[in-house]
């Protein structure tokens, strides 16, 4: 069957699914999914903007409320996780994954489903290692810390996904896992992107929590976006034994979606003929959420996942193949992910604008129903009840937040030895503004006054490429010269015309001195230059 793999999508779905339908007029090629892995950005209404970790500038209703409310419907089954510029209320409502729109499904904290026999998973948000071993206890209203706090990810995600034991075909993430770069063409990366050299260099680029999962799991693929950059890259995992067979992973990471820039990958991945068009649950995943359930934590008490060191009495939770049969006879072998979607928010309206509406803590009824079938817990339920009790987020532990430095570090032990999330010339995960407050007023927001009226569609359809069969990269730098002649070629059959736009831009940094003071906002170098590229976009 053909996927098709977006990044960024930023909320700008008309776009996503006008170039799909572009791709089948021209070519005839009609993708049967669609892989968006992260910043999907599925805002409901002013309420959900203010939930966005995003400047204010950046903050813009675009077209996904238009699927939410049935004004549109996906042409396409979407399955998407989350990123780090999301409506974090709105995901939240779903853990474990449901529809937030008809045909358009959230993966969750950390999920996986099957979809024609392809065994498809991810893990949302990004890493920052003073959250990484907290529990899930942001809800809405957050302040400036939980804003960003609520998309970091956290290790029992991690742990539940390494209790698999069966293959995965596809993997999702939206930061790279660290040290990718270094099995694909690593040059042409530092030629297109110059201000990745120092992470680069001293291999802190990207998430260890992804590179464990990638090296625990070894999916056939693996995607991601985040940087606003396409890199392919091939890693030959190392086999336990003499009887495992070899496996690799073909990973690509996807630019932003915007016009003039290559966002869209076409694969062809094998699929189970006989197995229908809905999209199912995977029996071992629940098994998994089941087997886990106790190590569920809603405060931010920082705590490790059990392992085999003496502490704990069990530290392996992988499931069984009788624990597996037996979700499959609850479901009486009928895995069908049910289409109960349900409005749980009111949907913006552009003749009535609400610049003032507030967030809630809600919780969803598909989680609801999600949790009682299977005995899990939910959530969202279980915060609510914390804050009733008084336990939830007082005013000591909001304090205890604001001790935090600028950047967002903690003095806290992390089980990782490395960690980006204090360097001071570099953010890898976060856009760093001082204007990034998530309490300001909605009112110097922007809310596209005239959505029915989108920027002028690009036919040039210089946005999709055919993946080829397999990617041949190599992490030997000899290798580079071959490596950018496959890039110049595309690597594939290119369906677009080539855009004189598609040329890096040189872009300049802003300096200050090393306590950060400086005539002008603070801006993390590379961040600075995704979106200032990102500002030229908009103007070309």
């Amino acid at each position: 069957m053909k996927v098709a793999v977006a990044g960024c999508c930023h909320g700008a779905l008309d776009k996503m699914y006008e170039t799909l339908e572009l791709l089948q007029r021209r070519h005839n090629v009609r993708p049967d999914l669609l892989l968006c892995c992260g910043d999907f950005q599925a805002v409901r209404n002013e309420a959900d903007l203010r939930c966005m970790a995003v400047p204010a500038k950046y903050r813009h209703m675009q077209t996904f409320y238009r699927y939410y409310s049935g004004e549109k419907k996906a042409p396409v089954l979407t399955v998407f996780i989350g990123g780090n510029h999301e409506a974090s209320n709105h995901l939240q409502e779903l853990p474990y994954g449901g529809w937030v729109a008809p045909n358009i499904y959230y993966l969750g904290y950390a999920g996986v489903v099957r979809f024609r026999g392809v065994r498809i998973g991810g893990i949302s948000g990004i890493f920052k290692s003073h959250d990484y071993r907290k529990g899930h206890f942001e809800c809405p209203p957050y302040n400036q810390q939980t804003i960003r706090s609520a998309y970091h990810v956290r290790n029992i995600e991690v742990f539940k996904l390494k209790q698999l034991k069966r293959p995965i075909d596809i993997f999702m993430s939206h930061d790279w896992p660290r040290s990718i770069y270094h099995y694909g063409n690593k040059k042409q990366l530092l030629k297109m992107k110059s201000f990745f050299r120092q992470e680069v260099e001293s291999n802190t680029l990207g998430s260890p929590a992804a590179s464990e999962l990638l090296q625990h799991l070894k999916p056939t693929y693996w995607f991601s976006a985040h940087l606003h950059v396409k890199f392919a890259a091939f890693m030959q995992h190392e086999t336990n034994s003499k009887e495992e067979l070899p496996k690799a992973t073909k990973f690509l990471a996807l630019d932003k979606c915007l016009p003039h820039r290559d966002f869209l990958q076409i694969i062809d991945v094998e699929h189970d003929p006989s197995a229908g068009d809905s999209l199912e649950y995977d029996a071992e995943w629940i098994a998994v959420l089941k087997a886990t359930n106790s190590l569920i934590n809603v405060t931010q008490s920082s705590w490790n996942m059990p392992e085999k060191n003496g502490l704990h009495a069990k530290w392996d939770y992988s499931v069984t193949e009788e624990a597996i049969k037996e979700v499959l006879e609850e479901l009486n072998h009928d895995l069908k992910i049910p289409c109960n979607f349900t409005l749980t928010a009111a949907c913006y309206d552009p003749s009535k604008p609400q610049k003032h509406m507030e967030p809630v803590h809600t919780i969803n009824p598909q989680t609801t129903e999600f949790c009682a079938q299977f005995g899990l817990t939910d959530i969202n339920d279980r915060i609510q009840q914390a804050k009733e009790e008084g336990s939830g987020r007082g005013e000591c532990e909001e304090e205890e937040e604001e001790e935090m430095d600028s950047t967002g570090s903690a003095e806290e032990p992390s089980e990782y030895n490395t960690d980006n999330s204090g360097l001071s010339s570099f953010n890898p995960d976060e856009i760093m503004l001082d204007e990034e407050g998530g309490d300001e007023d909605l009112s110097t927001c922007s809310v596209d006054p005239s959505p029915d009226h989108p920027p002028e569609f690009s036919t040039s359809f210089s946005d999709i490429r055919i993946m080829p069969d397999s990617m041949v990269v190599s992490s030997d730098d000899a290798m580079d010269s071959n490596n950018e002649e496959l890039e110049k070629s595309g690597g594939s059959k290119q369906v677009e015309e080539k855009n004189p736009l598609s040329t890096e831009r040189s872009l300049k940094r802003i300096g200050g001195d090393e306590n950060g003071n400086s005539g002008v906002k603070k801006i993390k170098r590379r961040n600075q230059a995704i979106y200032a590229a990102e500002d030229e976009d908009k103007t070309d």
